[in-house]
């Protein structure tokens, strides 16, 4: 669960009460109430991910180059530059060699009130990436060019974050998701371009590699409520079972384990499914005789040091693409038939809700932002849950009332215990898969925008 009073819940409420609309909780930002007809669900959401070797040479390159292989890439080719970085969480300033890539314009599918940027990268020791985009609006202005992040995978060389106070009056970046501020206007993003910015030591010929680059575009209307979805599948995938709650107190300087770790523990739960997880080396630096010590390994590398906390939705995503041939995408699914498809094929989805304690049935919390892990469906439709938010490993596996569960998950709006009204996520999840999935994987992850 984030953080009662994490950095997002504040900007975020701090928006809306300067706009005299509603509040918001958790990591999509509110906007206004609109008052449109609902669209269908196939026209809610737009993916766009650049992966492919075709990819990175259609793109804009200043000193890079695409690879190609089993798993193609973008690579530092020649150094355009330097730049120099003065780090907010370090108070040190760097310089470094640099160079970048532009994708092409991509027209959303979606004109959309909110976008969300994903990437899965590798990056060695003395090297970093910068991730960027910048839209065009429905009346043909610009915005500028906002940060998404900037990421590595160890936290030696810069401390990654997100960028606070990025706005032009009309749009503002809330952690990692770009929102209209008014979408009740009508102001949408028709299109947008993603800039990755590739460091490196000066003089050395390092290089990150990036894998995988694109955004999620969402125009999901203010809803309390969402159509109920017929059970279509019966399966439970094995996947590992963690606990947040065991790691209470662990590592103040990475917000301290417990309900702040619901999104590292949750990402673990699905790197180990898929047959991955850290060395003994990478886990030599935790503390000895701790429980389950790969999920202060996630924590820590998922940790953003603007946001202070573990829940940077795309953070975790990057933080899953550095285990061997994995790919992790951010994105919102359409109803739980889409989730019962990817289940279904065997891909589980870490899913992003908030709730009050009487809202989901056996849950025994209320929680202003959390995720779960879901593994599976049982006969009658109800949702089977790794629910890291529980007091010990074995009582993981949750089962969660169907329509519950889908209401709370789906839905952008809702009420607080005081009445007031809050956001919800609208559908947003993590999903992650291996390099090499089966044909019925790929059928399924490619029907939806993912592969």
């Amino acid at each position: 669960m984030t953080r009662p009073t994490s950095r997002r819940t504040v900007l975020t409420a701090a928006l809306a009460a300067g706009a005299g609309a509603v509040s918001a909780a958790g990591s999509a930002a509110a906007a206004p109430a609109r008052t449109s007809p609902t669209p269908a669900v196939t026209s809610l959401v737009d993916n766009r991910f650049w992966n492919t070797y075709t990819d990175w040479r259609f793109g804009s390159s200043e000193g890079t180059r695409a690879v190609a292989g089993r798993r193609p890439g973008l690579v530092i080719s020649a150094p355009v530059g330097t730049t120099d970085y003065a780090d907010p969480h370090t108070g040190r300033t760097t310089t470094w060699e640099y160079a970048t890539w532009t994708s092409p314009v991509h027209r959303s599918t979606v004109p959309a009130t909110e976008v969300i940027a994903s990437w899965n990268a590798r990056t060695p020791a003395g090297t970093w990436i910068q991730i960027e985009l910048r839209g065009r609006y429905s009346d043909g202005t610009d915005t500028p060019w906002y940060v998404m992040g900037r990421w590595a995978s160890g936290d030696a060389d810069i401390r990654r974050t997100s960028v606070d106070d990025q706005t032009d009056d009309r749009s503002t970046v809330w952690t990692d998701t770009f929102s209209v501020d008014d979408a009740a206007s009508g102001l949408r993003l028709v299109s947008y371009r993603l800039r990755l910015t590739l460091h490196r030591t000066p003089g050395s010929r390092l290089t990150p590699t990036v894998h995988r680059v694109g955004a999620m575009a969402s125009d999901v209307p203010d809803r309390f409520t969402v159509p109920a979805a017929a059970p279509g599948l019966a399966r439970e995938l094995p996947v590992p079972r963690y606990s947040q709650n065991v790691h209470v107190g662990q590592y103040p300087e990475y917000d301290n384990g417990g309900e702040a770790w619901c999104s590292p523990t949750s990402s673990q739960m699905i790197i180990e499914y898929w047959g991955r997880k850290p060395t003994a080396d990478d886990l030599s630096w935790v503390k000895p005789g701790l429980a389950d010590p790969q999920v202060c390994h996630a924590a820590r590398h998922t940790f953003d040091y603007q946001y202070e906390g573990c829940g940077n939705w795309p953070f975790n995503a990057a933080y899953a693409a550095t285990y061997s041939d994995m790919n992790a995408v951010v994105t919102r699914l359409g109803s739980l038939k889409d989730l019962e498809k990817l289940v279904g094929a065997g891909v589980p989805v870490i899913t992003s809700q908030s709730f009050l304690k009487t809202e989901l049935t056996g849950a025994g919390y209320g929680t202003s932002g959390h995720l779960m892990t879901v593994i599976g469906f049982t006969a009658d439709g109800d949702v089977i849950a790794n629910d890291p938010a529980s007091p010990d490993n074995g009582a993981v596996r949750r089962v969660y009332l169907r329509r519950e569960w889908e209401n709370i998950w789906l839905r952008t709006k809702r009420y607080d215990a005081n009445g007031a009204v809050r956001s919800g996520t609208g559908g947003v999840c993590y999903v992650y898969w291996p390099t090499d999935p089966t044909p019925s994987q790929r059928r399924v992850l490619r029907s939806l925008g993912l592969a």
